[in-house]
């Protein structure tokens, strides 16, 4: 009987992989974007004022975002309609295609401002795909998860998208390690991208064999006869609404913090060697990988409340002095990576569960698409610009507190939330 129920509750880890891989994918590529950010900017904008060359592509990286509830309604709005499996496969290729012609770009000095169109294009091509990943793959997870396991299937989507940014992190740290600053800023910068193709087509050939979810088969008549979608999550769920706005805002205030941000930050504004910055993140983000999976079952069992208030509260009584510890040296800059990451799993871990379980089948590859990306495109794609900006006039410190006010108003909207752990989806 012992192995039976073994049996019955065996993890099916190639299907979460497949559904998990598009995800890692999409901030793999995002995160070299911001990562890199400091070595291309001159080469794709005009290299006569370096500071506003990369105030320019922090610009475009926020613009970017602004697509991605475009992505998550259009793309959202397939996967209810059409199945989770086309929409995924139809975001990979998208986000794999936008990080080919990245790494193929011309410079500014050869076609002038062609060079920043086309690099804004590939971007707007990656924000519409990254809108529909999240919330597709999420609904996916979440579907196929049996409720008391829920919390277990969602850790495999930011285990998968933990090691995508280990990888990326460890292609900086290498290529730091291993070239001039003339050479990335010549080339150097190109490999990453590249290899994000590459990984595209990975992921594409793994999610070919992903099977439907019942879930959606059975709800897609109900979504079909949905006239006006959007407005029936307003209108229908607006605690829903509200409550994912308000958690979803500081969550992506820690990824673009801890992930994105604080790398050129500390590398041009903290004086820290860079070599120093990606090995402490390399070093945090295989924490971060391995912390997923244990928050994931400490979620199932004690729920999902009790773990978004300890985020929400540690990060806001944190942060900031947190930041006074990035400093030339390792020591900072790891304790800094490490504690805002390992704290950063109690929501990553659950964030596919918690989403999901906010909105019904027919409403929510929308209802996750449209209001989580257009959280994320107010507050994590303007991060790196508000951090870049602020630095520039001498008030770099100001950011933390920002973060530490996001983080108190998600602890009182997580004080709304009911609890759902086991709970069956709608």
């Amino acid at each position: 009987m012992v192995e039976v129920e073994r049996q019955r509750h065996r993890l099916p880890v190639r299907r979460l992989i497949a559904a998990s891989i598009g995800n890692a994918i999409e901030w793999y590529d995002w995160t070299i974007y911001a990562t890199f950010s400091i070595y291309f900017a001159t080469a794709i904008f005009p290299s006569g004022n370096a500071e506003l060359a990369l105030l320019n592509t922090f610009a475009t990286y926020a613009l970017a975002f602004f697509f991605r509830p475009l992505g998550g309604y259009l793309l959202g709005r397939f996967a209810d309609l059409r199945g989770r499996k086309p929409a995924m496969i139809l975001t990979i290729v998208l986000m794999a295609g936008g990080s080919t012609a990245i790494a193929l770009l011309p410079t500014y000095e050869l076609v002038g401002w062609l060079a920043p169109v086309l690099l804004l294009l590939a971007r707007i091509a990656q924000g519409l795909s990254l809108g529909g990943e999240v919330s597709n793959a999420s609904a996916y997870l979440a579907e196929i998860a049996p409720p008391a396991r829920r919390g277990r299937y969602s850790s495999f989507f930011y285990i998968s998208t933990g090691t995508a940014v280990l990888v990326a992190s460890l292609i900086g740290f290498t290529l730091a390690r291993t070239m001039s600053k003339a050479q990335l800023e010549s080339f150097g910068w190109r490999i990453p991208f590249l290899v994000g193709g590459l990984l595209g087509l990975l992921g594409l050939w793994l999610r070919r064999s992903l099977e439907e979810t019942e879930q959606f088969e059975q709800n897609k008549v109900k979504a079909e006869r949905l006239h006006r979608p959007l407005l029936t999550t307003l209108r229908e769920h607006p605690k829903a609404v509200g409550r994912l706005v308000g958690f979803t805002m500081l969550s992506t205030l820690c990824y673009y913090t801890f992930f994105s941000a604080l790398t050129p930050f500390a590398v041009k504004n903290r004086g820290v060697d860079a070599v120093d910055v990606f090995l402490a993140l390399s070093i945090a983000t295989v924490l971060f990988i391995a912390l997923q999976y244990p928050m994931g079952a400490l979620s199932d069992r004690f729920g999902r409340k009790p773990q978004l208030l300890v985020w929400s509260a540690a990060t806001a009584v944190l942060v900031v002095p947190l930041s006074s510890l990035l400093k030339p040296g390792l020591t900072g800059p790891l304790v800094v990576f490490c504690v805002g990451l390992g704290l950063y799993t109690m929501m990553t871990s659950i964030a596919p569960a918690a989403m999901s379980e906010l909105f019904p089948t027919e409403l929510r590859g929308l209802g996750i698409g449209a209001w989580y990306n257009l959280t994320v495109a107010l507050f994590g794609g303007t991060a790196p610009l508000v951090i870049a900006w602020l630095a520039g006039r001498g008030l770099s410190d100001v950011y933390f507190y920002y973060v530490a006010a996001g983080a108190t108003i998600a602890f009182l909207v997580i004080l709304t939330l009911p609890e759902t752990k086991g709970s069956e989806l709608r």
